[in-house]
């Protein structure tokens, strides 16, 4: 017996902002190999943001205004993108896991 062929949702949007999905029963194929590929830049870019944050946020006499503010928009955007991630991750592992 098959599993039936799950949508993964992929880390980037399509037009207008609305998500974007694969139907493939392929692991190994093109463009799930680019999506676990963006994947990874995106969380590597999300830990060097956290670093940035953490250090900003521990010099609060030095820190400006607009520093804040970009440094908060960019942290906004990692976390969209990190939370993305984890959907369409769990939404692999709910297929993956064995039904008892």
């Amino acid at each position: 017996m098959t599993v039936p062929n799950k949508l993964r949702l992929l880390p980037w949007s399509g037009p207008e902002g609305k998500p974007c999905y694969l139907s493939t029963d392929e692991r190994g194929g093109y463009i799930s190999r680019l999506a676990d590929n963006v994947e990874a830049v995106q969380l590597g870019t999300a830990a060097e943001l956290l670093e940035e944050a953490s250090e900003t946020l521990s010099d609060r006499d030095e820190a400006a205004l607009d520093e804040m503010r970009r440094l908060a928009k960019e942290l906004s955007e990692a976390l969209r993108d990190v939370l993305r991630v984890a959907i369409s991750r769990g939404h692999l592992l709910a297929v993956d896991e064995p039904h008892l």
